[in-house]
């Protein structure tokens, strides 16, 4: 079985996309993450959102936002690798290549990280993955570079790491790309500035629903991150009202031998999005709930 994500959206009124959807919104330099979020909010006045990982004021780019019921998500999608594209001025004259070098040795792979002074976290130190630190180009000392890494990896802490073994650096700009599966072009659902934003919401205000239509993601896209499980038409009611899921309410049992204990799944019945699981194969039952859609118009 194949989700279709087009197919999903197609089926929903605009008010189900606003009470579960996600809009991927260009954050410009300036706002803080939470108020970028609260805009949102009250413009479409929605009674909640939240956003998919905290960006820095001055640091621009991709920047989820969940809307309503989809807010339950956000730490499903937390977790996800980032790309950032930046660009960091060093201190000493010293060659694009010979830093490369450096990166490849010191800051490549599992790294350990202090976080910064200003950090709401606590500041011990933490393991972050590091898929790619690449430098891009160099005039004189500003150099361009993108890095792929870890959710929760602080970039402008990286660059500060990195130049205490160069003779010191700084990071001058830095703009979020990607988001896990948000991408700061993706050909459906592209980040969309806040100006976009507002006039698509403005044109809704006046009974134009296509511009902000075409904004939103429906939240049911956590497929994307999390495999699906497949169960019977009949279960739904039951699962709704936050059952577990039984291995005899599978669509194919065999679904079942594709994952171990502790993984979690996300779980429709056809293209209907029930809610997301973790696996426990403890007797007749496969999967917990650990968020369900609950909603009175479940189908048959």
């Amino acid at each position: 079985m194949k989700i279709s994500i087009s197919k999903i959206k197609q089926s929903k009124t605009i008010r189900e996309l606003l009470e579960f959807g996600i809009i991927n919104i260009d954050k410009p330099s300036g706002p803080t993450s939470f108020s970028t979020s609260e805009f949102v909010c009250k413009k479409l006045d929605l009674k909640k959102t939240s956003h998919f990982g905290t960006l820095d004021p001055k640091v621009t780019g991709v920047l989820p936002v969940a809307l309503n019921r989809a807010c339950k998500l956000t730490g499903f999608f937390l977790g996800e690798d980032k790309e950032y594209v930046g660009i960091m001025r060093i201190h000493e004259d010293v060659e694009m290549k010979k830093v490369q070098e450096i990166i490849n040795k010191k800051f490549l792979g599992t790294i350990s990280q202090k976080p910064p002074v200003k950090s709401r976290v606590k500041r011990v130190f933490r393991e972050r993955d590091i898929e790619k630190f690449e430098l891009l180009e160099q005039n004189e000392k500003d150099i361009m570079f993108r890095v792929i890494c870890q959710g929760g990896t602080y970039i402008r802490k990286l660059i500060d790491d990195l130049g205490k073994e160069i003779g010191g650096a700084h990071m001058l700009e830095l703009r979020r790309t990607r988001a896990g599966i948000f991408e700061e072009h993706n050909k459906e659902y592209p980040a969309v500035s806040l100006y976009d934003f507002e006039k698509a919401v403005d044109e809704f205000k006046e009974g134009k629903e296509e511009a902000l239509r075409k904004m939103i993601i429906p939240a049911d896209i956590v497929f994307e991150v999390y495999p699906s499980v497949f169960a019977i038409r009949d279960s739904m009611k039951n699962l709704f009202n936050g059952s577990p899921l039984h291995m005899d309410q599978l669509a194919k049992r065999k679904q079942s031998d594709d994952f171990e204990i502790g993984d979690k799944i996300s779980v429709f019945s056809r293209d209907d999005f029930i809610g997301m699981y973790e696996v426990i194969k403890k007797e007749n039952m496969f999967a917990k709930p650990l968020f369900v859609l609950h909603t009175p118009d479940w189908k048959k």
